[in-house]
């Protein structure tokens, strides 16, 4: 393995209507995906998301919790709570509203890079989507952000998938990725002024999801956040695949740093996968010093280690690389895939910069960009980091309008690395993966857009006008590509016809 496999990103976006503080926010995020949807929707049809498969009270302990609402807020409210905001794309993306905030769950895609390409997709058709809610008559603007935090005690989650092998004992998974999740912040955190789940205490940290975990492992995502989520909910063969649904981290404005988050994540599963750890780099205390790390931007905090030595989070992420560049050229040499490559040689040098001068990272990494920014302010104005002002900065740099928010502007004038292009994000508002089952899904929304009566990840149904619904499974996610379905997909004039294809007749 290396840091390629099946993964996706699933980002809530912060939801503001300014001058309105009391506004439904769950009003103001269906006015946003239903405004998005009904404009796409030529047709004037829509594909209802299909929840039948869905068993997100599974634990990955081997047992299953009663669906009792008191369980967990974060279980996904039924159909009739989303009322019609919820939206399957021609991407093969899923657009909906969860708990009060509009989400974007990216499509299905092989490798990091992809994952930033429509994870970036998202935000765009989320800037689109609050852009045409302007033309419902007498709506006020809504504003979205691409953060975690309203820092009045709530965060709403930017969420990882990878598929692993399901024969990968979960105690492996636990031992080697909670140090992993406890330092990665260094590189992949967005930053956040204030300190605490309300922010009240005064300062910078590099994390803005870190405060508000609680536990090393557990099944909720909204009460007792744990680092190491057990939610078993595969989307796909549960015999062969396990999704590893990962909810501590930030939601990156900057590609460099979803690239990274993606990429070396990835690379640690494979290892784990593998039973390549001859070491043990558990933490003691992970959650108390998840919270310390990020509330250092000095990067200097060490943290202790259960064999006895004290690292800071860098050099707990550096034993990682080196783990991870020994497992390459053990099991590659020469012929590593050059993504997986890449995501080497920017790990390795993202940390060796941050150990010297955390400051020479910030065309990669948000909190580093962030900081920047706002001791530009502090030591023009002379603020203190309990400044209001402060805070509208570090909000302002999440804005998904193109023309408003700081990330975007730094972009325009070019002082971020990208990795995808703006053409490339551009088609990938409509266009899906070529190399996964999002392929399928997406072409047949955009094929047969009357027909298809529902859908999800590991199906697609057709309501061709015979007695039933036809259900085509879709759990493997490395077939219904472009390569399998394609060219059948292009011969069937309708979805009766591909219907009948696919089943032989």
């Amino acid at each position: 393995m290396s840091a390629r496999r099946i993964m996706g990103i699933e980002t809530e976006y912060g939801v503001s209507v300014p001058g309105q503080p009391n506004t439904n926010q769950m009003l103001a995020s269906s006015l946003v995906v239903n405004s998005y949807a009904n404009r796409t929707s030529s047709s004037g049809s829509r594909a209802r998301w299909d929840f039948e498969e869905e068993s997100p009270l599974r634990d990955a302990r081997g047992f299953e919790l009663p669906r009792e609402p008191a369980v967990d807020p974060a279980a996904p409210a039924n159909e009739d709570d989303l009322g019609l905001a919820n939206v399957i794309l021609t991407n093969g993306a899923r657009l909906y509203v969860d708990h009060a905030h509009p989400e974007f769950s990216a499509p299905e895609v092989t490798n990091p890079r992809d994952a930033v390409l429509w994870d970036k997709a998202g935000e765009r058709v989320m800037a689109e989507a609050a852009r045409r809610a302007l033309g419902v008559p007498g709506t006020r603007p809504v504003y979205l952000y691409k953060n975690n935090t309203d820092n009045k005690g709530v965060s709403y989650g930017c969420h990882e998938n990878y598929l692993m092998a399901r024969s990968t004992p979960f105690g492996e998974i636990v031992r080697h990725l909670t140090p992993f999740f406890v330092s990665r912040q260094v590189m992949c955190g967005a930053g956040r002024v204030g300190i605490g789940v309300d922010g009240r205490q005064a300062g910078f940290q590099l994390s803005q999801r870190a405060d508000f975990f609680e536990v090393e492992v557990g099944l909720e995502t909204t009460l007792k956040r744990p680092i190491i989520n057990t939610r078993d909910e595969p989307h796909a063969d549960p015999e062969k695949y396990r999704r590893l649904h990962v909810i501590i981290g930030d939601a990156n404005m900057s590609e460099v740093a979803t690239y990274l988050k993606a990429g070396t994540t990835s690379l640690v599963l494979s290892m784990i996968e593998d039973g390549w750890f001859s070491v043990d780099l558990s933490v003691d205390g992970p959650v108390a010093a998840l919270r310390a790390i990020s509330h250092d931007p000095t990067l200097k905090h060490l943290v202790q280690l259960r064999d006895g030595r004290r690292m800071t989070g860098v050099q707990l992420q550096m034993e990682y690389y080196e783990q991870a560049r020994k497992y390459v050229e053990n099991r590659f040499g020469s012929d590593v895939d050059p993504q997986t490559a890449d995501v080497l040689a920017r790990w390795e040098s993202v940390l060796s910069r941050l150990e010297v001068d955390p400051s020479t990272c910030s065309r990669e990494l948000d909190w580093v960009a962030k900081l920047a920014i706002l001791e530009g302010y502090r030591s023009r104005d002379n603020l203190d980091w309990n400044s209001p002002r402060l805070e509208l900065v570090d909000l302002q740099y999440h804005d998904v309008r193109p023309d408003r928010g700081l990330y975007n502007r730094l972009v325009e004038r070019g002082r971020f690395d990208l990795v995808v292009s703006e053409d490339e994000v551009t088609r990938a508002m409509t266009e899906p993966p070529e190399d996964t089952r999002a392929f399928f899904r997406g072409r047949c929304l955009a094929r047969y857009p009357q027909q298809v009566a529902a859908a999800s990840w590991d199906s697609v149904i057709f309501d061709i006008g015979r007695d039933s619904l036809q259900r085509v499974p879709t759990l493997e996610p490395l077939r219904g590509t472009r390569a399998h379905v394609g060219e059948l997909l292009d011969r069937c004039a309708t979805a009766a016809e591909l219907v009948d294809a696919l089943a032989g007749r």
